[in-house]
């Protein structure tokens, strides 16, 4: 059996990020927390920012942490990753959180029933 999403249903869009443990710690929450988070929660059209520091992996392997950012749908999520202030996140992640090490995203299209 699979599951078919509510006709009148809402969807809204997802965009997850897992880090690993970083090399220092104290520098990488240094930057998260004064430069990256400011610049994420400048999306347009963000709703919902949550993370959540060494999640319990059920399945899959651990992360040091887990960020998810919520939009109201796909076009909303697009228009902000390829907006300025979604450019300029990018590039700090790239450039500033690399250092410290990896992190793997996800983007998800979900159906709220």
């Amino acid at each position: 059996m699979t599951a078919t999403a509510d006709p009148a249903g809402k969807q809204m869009a997802r965009l997850i990020v897992m880090y690993d443990t970083p090399s220092d710690i104290d520098a990488f929450e240094r930057h998260y927390n004064d430069v990256h988070i400011p610049l994420a929660k400048q999306y347009p059209g963000l709703r919902r920012y949550t993370r959540s520091y060494k999640p319990a992996a059920v399945i899959g392997e651990p992360c040091y942490m887990v960020v998810m950012l919520d939009w109201d749908d796909m076009p909303a999520l697009e228009a902000a990753l390829g907006s300025e202030i979604g450019q300029r996140t990018a590039e700090d992640a790239t450039a500033n959180l690399t250092r410290y090490g990896t992190f793997r995203g996800m983007i998800l299209q979900l159906d709220e029933v």
